[in-house]
Parts: structure tokens; sequence; C-alpha cells
């Protein structure tokens, strides 16, 4: 995959964390969770990125 693919993980990585302090700000705990599962599918996918480098 690309560096596209990579910068989007990153910026999901980023759009959790904050939704994820914000939830905590705010003592909502669905938004935190939210941000906790969007951070999770970031790295899940930035793990795939990275077996796919290791084999090219």
């Amino acid at each position: 995959m690309g560096l596209d693919d990579k910068i989007k993980n990153a910026a999901e990585d980023i759009a959790g964390k904050a939704k994820e302090a914000f939830g905590k700000g705010t003592d909502n705990e669905r938004l935190e969770a939210e941000g906790q599962a969007d951070q999770s599918r970031a790295h899940v996918k930035q793990a795939g990125e990275n077996v796919k480098d290791a084999f090219k």
C-alpha cells in the first residue's frame, strides 16, 4: 500500500485520540469508547501495512 494509506491510518488514529480525549473531558463514555475503537482500527490497519511492507 502507499503513503496515502499510511497517512489515512495516522489521521484516523489522531482523530480517535481527540475523540477519546473529548469524551473523557465531557464525561461521555460512549464517545470515549468510539475514540478507542477508532484508534484500534487504525493500529490494526497500520499493522497490516507493516506486514505488507515487510514482504516487499
